[in-house]
């Protein structure tokens, strides 16, 4: 690749090795990338056959995760390596039991590319989404590897499609295939010259239906919300949870389930100072009366993906930071959604704003008018259906990428 973007990413790793002195994340993630080359050596014999699936962190797992259940069901010898960049990723499903080898991706700098493609070897690699590594790409063409991009969507403010963006533009010319989520990322790549694209949807509309259809009872969460209107709020960060704690406060008729994106001490301790009504964490739920609380933190993972059954709204988080999280995990129960400005970046929640099932905030006050409006049952009701449906009539990305792989020899 341009020696231009070796020195970025070799300026990136400085950076994450500077901030790993006092950031935990850092921290953990030079941790995980020291120990790659070992996972490799030690799960992936030199004949094995796997196919490498890359997602930068926990949000592009769960839209590749159908794509892997769909290779196992109709593969299930196959083998599969699952590489993160992100702890919020890895941490979480390091120990998932569909893939073979779980690990970091090294930064994608030459001598890592060349090892780490030595040591796995694979016959296929699929990215999620956002996923577009230089040297990676490079180096799976020149091996004469096939790679794909699956849910991808491109927009106009890209590099790619920018007076210098030369460099971005002959990484797309390395993917075999690109799987995008709509016309206007088809139309975008066609205007300059890639047109191995296929318009296949988002197929983490498959994963969230799948999760409702099959959502976990939840009995302490079910009990503290019945008869109540409860808020739902989803990965939730200190700007949000100002917002809707403040309201929650003042609003003795509504219960607030809060199930933060960083779970560590110090967030939780934040969490419980903005509050003035009773709480309690989940985790020291036993030999407790859910009735007795007003406010319930969900202080583990693995849970709020079947927690939103038992709310009336939801409150998706980091609106007011890199971009909202998760939205249709929440919609796809037929609730109305909520998060905070920085929405842009996704399609759900464009169509999702347009067709009524959603509502953006800027600030308190905002989030206010919303739950008042909210307050009307028919409105809220109506609300929550255009939710649902837009879910649901969205479904099938991942039968149609899975059609076009080559996934069995």
């Amino acid at each position: 690749m341009n020696p231009l973007y070796n020195f970025a990413i070799s300026a990136y790793r400085t950076a994450v090795r500077i901030a790993s002195v006092r950031n935990d994340k850092a921290k953990r993630m030079l941790q995980g990338h020291a120990g790659t080359f070992g996972i490799l050596k030690n799960n992936i014999g030199e004949k094995d056959d796997c196919i490498w699936i890359h997602a930068s962190s926990l949000g592009e797992f769960e839209q590749g995760r159908p794509i892997i259940e769909a290779i196992k069901s109709r593969n299930p010898g196959q083998k599969i390596l699952l590489t993160f960049f992100s702890p919020s990723g890895y941490d979480v499903r390091k120990d998932y039991p569909l893939a073979d080898t779980v690990c970091y991706l090294p930064f994608d700098l030459p001598r890592n590319v060349e090892k780490f493609l030595d040591m796995a070897h694979p016959r296929m690699a699929i990215f999620i989404k956002y996923e577009f590594w230089g040297n990676y790409l490079n180096a799976l063409n020149n091996r004469g590897i096939p790679a794909y991009i699956i849910s991808a969507i491109f927009r106009p403010t890209q590099p790619f499609f920018k007076p210098y963006g030369k460099m971005f533009r002959r990484m797309l010319g390395f993917y075999k295939h690109l799987f995008v989520q709509d016309e206007t990322s088809r139309e975008l790549l066609a205007g300059i010259g890639v047109t191995n694209v296929s318009v296949t949807g988002d197929t983490r509309f498959d994963r969230v239906i799948k999760i409702c259809d099959e959502a976990a009872e939840i009995p302490f969460a079910e009990a503290f919300s019945a008869g109540h209107r409860t808020l739902i709020a989803g990965s939730s960060w200190p700007h949000d949870e100002e917002i809707f704690i403040e309201y929650f406060n003042s609003h003795p008729g509504m219960k607030l389930i809060i199930a933060p994106h960083e779970i560590n001490d110090g967030h939780l301790e934040y969490i419980t100072s903005l509050l003035k009504r009773p709480w309690v964490r989940y985790s020291e739920r036993e030999g407790k009366n859910p009735a007795d609380y007003d406010c319930l933190i969900i202080d583990c993972f693995g849970l709020l993906s079947s927690i939103y059954r038992y709310g009336q709204t939801a409150y998706i988080g980091g609106g007011f930071g890199a971009g909202i999280h998760n939205v249709p995990e929440a919609a796809v129960y037929g609730i109305p959604v909520i998060f905070g400005p920085n929405y842009k970046k996704f399609k759900e929640a464009h169509d999702l704003l347009e067709n009524k099932g959603a509502y953006t905030i800027s600030d308190a006050s905002g989030f206010n008018a919303v739950m008042q409006l909210l307050d009307n049952e028919e409105k809220r009701k109506a609300s929550g259906e255009a939710a649902g449906k837009y879910i649901r009539r969205n479904a099938g990305a991942t039968e149609r990428i899975i059609e076009m792989l080559p996934i069995i020899k």
